[in-house]
């Protein structure tokens, strides 16, 4: 009764706060104090110790940040093993908070999401042992004999099954999937949260400001997309209780088992209508890759391929910036791009697995900074470094690549193909590949030169480039990414279809750049892929950079996509930065023939 007091009191002070909520249930103003986490996994013990750090959890774990706005930016659930821990915490200090004139903002991640429709790939043994108490024998032994009886499975088969049966759904499985129901405790509190708030113009989002989020807006994610997620807990829920799915089915089997479904004359129309249901939201917005809980060119794409769609989706909700999570960040520190729009939060709390700690985000009126959960001092937001491919020892950054590459012992020569020769590279410590091309006749440096003015237009492309003299040549080394594919492999194979930068994407801004250093040598054999997130990495340029001054053949039909950031981006190339940058690649001619395309680029 006390704790029911306290939550109903807690209401009436929000309501009583003027000017708290703006617009809408999911817009807020005036908020002096924004505090925000991301991706716990199951790592309470680091959460508590960064939301202690943070000043908004005390020594005996109640709420001690008065009005600050505390934001969990989804994935709370799985791979560690006290989910359940964490979300108890945050039901309970959600009341405390408001009665502080606070609040705690819980976002739907799509680990939440997948746990509430039964896609259960990734939740760990000891998160369903916490639920174990809470399920009877009697009940495992109804399940078993239903998952029996469906499989066919002989009395001589049954002990062997339940073995399989015990060790694919042990002890908890049932009652976690009962909990994480409509009608279970955390499936009703899960199901009540929003998937994007804006707070003082900065929006929080689990996976990224994708194009879906300005096209539907705030309603239409919050409510027209979490009512979909409703619906189709609704309908798998009455399809368990018909018999006609089992909680041991799951996400990915859905389909499958409802495929065999033979409606008989004495089956409801309620049975009928919600499997049509569960294989129509199946396909819903919700589980795609490019929505909102999904989405990662906001952590991956270049500024070039990302910012004019992150402008128009920002705009859309009213917001300036966004807070990010679901994409662990590359030195697992919270980061920023794009000239503080994008704030990266998910630093890989769940140490063992993404071998990361708890950070979080304070913003203060104009102040953004972070602290961990091993310090309390404030310390500045980070840049998001540049990286163009996997390279030795994750960490390795550009200037420690370039003089890498221009210092370094060569260990081996070996020819990859006509013209082109890959050397090995080594430091004593850290040893990498580079592409080796002589200078070029015409006297310049072909690769060094894309790789400048890459870096110049924040295209994040073109690897690392640099000048040397190798077996007596003059030439430049190219730095060639882990494991590569190129164009010719990766079509040939079918992958990149969950590129976390869309490949079209990559491939228009790949266009504009070629257009702009009309590149005639463009093939398949020199656009690379790292495989493990499909970045586009350009490489081989002996026949860009031309004295020509409209675009190369094969691009002369496409219709180019430059839009404002492009636009900006190519204002910024000013005839005195060009030479004072590339003065020493390209000559004279063929600097005047790049400012030249760059101006038609332009108009």
């Amino acid at each position: 009764m006390i704790k029911q007091a306290k939550i109903f009191l807690a209401l009436l002070l929000a309501m009583a706060l003027p000017g708290l909520v703006c617009a809408s249930e999911w817009q807020f103003n005036n908020v002096d104090r924004i505090v925000a986490i991301s991706d716990i996994h199951g790592a309470y013990g680091a959460m508590l110790r960064t939301l202690q750090n943070a000043d908004v959890i005390s020594d005996d774990r109640s709420w001690s940040g008065g009005k600050t706005h505390l934001v969990i930016v989804g994935d709370i659930l799985d791979r560690g093993p006290n989910s359940r821990d964490a979300m108890d915490l945050l039901i309970r200090i959600e009341g405390e908070a408001l009665a502080a004139g606070g609040r705690v903002h819980v976002l739907i991640g799509n680990h939440e999401a997948m746990n509430l429709y039964g896609d259960l790939r990734y939740v760990a043994r000891a998160e369903y042992a916490a639920f174990a108490e809470e399920e009877t024998a009697d009940e495992r032994d109804r399940w078993f004999d239903a998952y029996a009886t469906r499989s066919g499975t002989s009395d001589e088969e049954k002990a062997a099954l339940r073995v399989a049966f015990d060790t694919k759904f042990p002890p908890g499985y049932f009652a976690h999937r009962r909990a994480f129901s409509l009608a279970g405790e955390y499936g009703q509190w899960l199901t009540g949260k929003p998937v994007i708030i804006v707070i003082n113009g900065t929006a929080f989002v689990h996976g990224g400001v994708s194009p879906m989020i300005g096209e539907r807006g705030l309603e239409g994610v919050n409510g027209t997309l979490m009512q979909e997620l409703r619906d189709y807990m609704s309908a798998i829920q009455l399809l368990i209780d018909a018999g006609e799915l089992l909680p041991t089915d799951n996400h990915k089997t859905y389909y499958q088992v409802l495929g065999r479904f033979m409606p008989g004359l004495d089956t409801s129309k309620e049975v009928v209508t919600a499997v049509a249901d569960v294989i129509k939201l199946g396909e819903s917005d919700l589980h795609a890759f490019d929505g909102p809980l999904w989405y990662r060119g906001s952590a991956n794409c270049s500024r070039l391929t990302e910012e004019d769609g992150l402008l128009v989706s920002l705009h859309a909700i009213d917001a300036e910036r966004v807070v990010i999570g679901h994409t662990p960040t590359p030195i697992r520190r919270i980061l920023q791009r794009m000239d503080g729009r994008i704030f990266e939060v998910d630093t890989g709390m769940l140490n063992y697995y993404y071998k990361g700690h708890g950070n979080a985000l304070i913003i203060e009126g104009d102040n953004v900074v972070t602290i961990s959960e091993e310090s309390a001092e404030l310390v500045p937001v980070a840049e998001h470094p540049r990286r163009v491919g996997a390279r030795p020892g994750g960490l390795l950054n550009v200037d420690d690549l370039e003089h890498l590459l221009r210092t370094g012992d060569v260990l081996a020569v070996r020819e990859m193909d006509a013209g082109r020769h890959v050397v090995s590279i080594s430091d004593g410590e850290r040893t990498v590949e580079a592409l080796f091309a002589k200078r070029n006749g015409r006297g310049f440096y072909a690769d060094v030169a894309a790789y400048k003015l890459d870096r110049l237009l924040d295209l994040n492309m073109v690897p690392v480039a640099v000048k040397r003299e190798i077996k007596g040549k003059d030439g430049s080394v190219q730095f060639l990414p882990y494991n590569w594919q190129d164009e010719k492999q990766r079509g040939k194979g079918g992958g990149g279809g969950a590129a976390q930068c869309g490949l079209e994407k990559q491939w228009a801004t790949m266009y504009v750049f070629d257009a702009l250093i009309y590149n005639e040598g463009r093939s398949l054999q020199r656009m690379l892929y790292s495989p493990d997130k499909w970045q586009l990495i350009l490489v081989g340029h002996d026949r860009a950079f031309s004295t020509k001054r409209g675009k190369p053949r094969h691009l002369q039909s496409l219709r180019l996509d430059i839009g404002d950031a492009w636009t900006a981006a190519l204002a910024s190339l000013t005839d005195e930065i060009v030479e004072q940058e590339m003065g020493d690649v390209l000559d004279k001619r063929q600097r005047r023939a790049l400012l030249a395309r760059r101006d038609k680029l332009i108009k």
